[in-house]
């Protein structure tokens, strides 16, 4: 069900989010159906960054379909996508595209995967849907107009004390990324309620907006990972702040203001003691 925002929430530059919406919810559903329909026979797998870095022609296929049928709406809007998709904008609108974040979930058939459309404007982001396909739920948030899961209204958790905090996280794929990060939390475990590895950074930060999960972490993260899922966070209430202990060039802490300000300094001071 698509949600209808706020008719009061001001457009950016002269265009409507609302329609952008529309589009970026039915084109996000028709990407997930592709991949639902490719789920178990995968081909065409190879590496990218990492030998733990996989893509596969599901990830092409999927980001085709989405380029396509977006440009077939808007031919002059810029594109940004994990698989190569790149041109500049016309418009002052581009879309930022993960046709399939967690990967490795899909190739191992462990269903946390999604379908992650943003479309920015010079304000940053303007409009975001995460779709799951394997529970066909899609959440979706306009700039200034809340986020939603499905028509229903989200808003962030607020656990009473540190150690209530369910923080979610994920890992780079070089081994030094990998290892220090893990010592990172490590450290920071013995003080929370416990930490989750779902697999895919988009849902991660959906998570967060439900309320599911309390903080999201992680470093290494591209843009497309959290275009659309972070502009989601933070209209159910999150802060979501650059953070960058393990010398990652991009990483993003995600959480409610009171578990953002644990979370953040919990962070630093296991970082001075390693």
């Amino acid at each position: 069900m698509t949600e209808t925002p706020d008719p009061a929430v001001p457009t950016a530059g002269g265009v409507d989010p609302l329609p952008l919406l529309d589009l970026a919810i039915r084109v996000a559903r028709a990407a997930g159906a592709e991949l639902l329909r490719r789920y178990g026979h995968v081909e065409g797998l190879d590496t990218k960054s990492s030998a733990t870095d996989p893509v596969s022609d599901a990830d092409r296929a999927a980001e085709a379909l989405i380029v396509r049928e977006l440009l077939a709406e808007r031919p002059d809007d810029g594109m940004i996508g994990e698989e190569g998709a790149d041109r500049p904008s016309g418009t002052g609108i581009t879309w930022v595209i993960d046709p399939l974040d967690g990967t490795v979930n899909y190739l191992y058939e462990l269903d946390n995967f999604s379908v992650s459309i943003a479309a920015e404007d010079a304000d940053g982001g303007l409009v975001g849907v995460v779709h799951d396909p394997r529970r066909d739920i899609t959440f979706t948030a306009v700039r200034g107009g809340g986020a939603f899961l499905d028509g229903t209204p989200l808003q962030v958790s607020a656990p009473a004390s540190l150690e209530k905090v369910l923080l979610s996280t994920g890992f780079g794929y070089s081994p030094e990324r990998r290892a220090a990060q893990g010592a990172l939390v490590a450290g920071l475990l013995p003080s929370i309620r416990d930490i989750r590895r779902i697999g895919s950074a988009a849902l991660d930060l959906c998570a967060v907006a439900a309320g599911r999960i309390d903080a999201f972490y992680e470093e290494g993260v591209q843009h497309w990972d959290v275009a659309a899922g972070g502009l989601i966070a933070r209209e159910a209430g999150a802060l979501m702040t650059p953070i960058g202990l393990t010398g990652a060039e991009t990483g993003w802490l995600v959480a409610g203001p009171d578990v953002h300000t644990w979370i953040s300094a919990a962070l630093e001071d296991v970082h001075r003691a390693l």
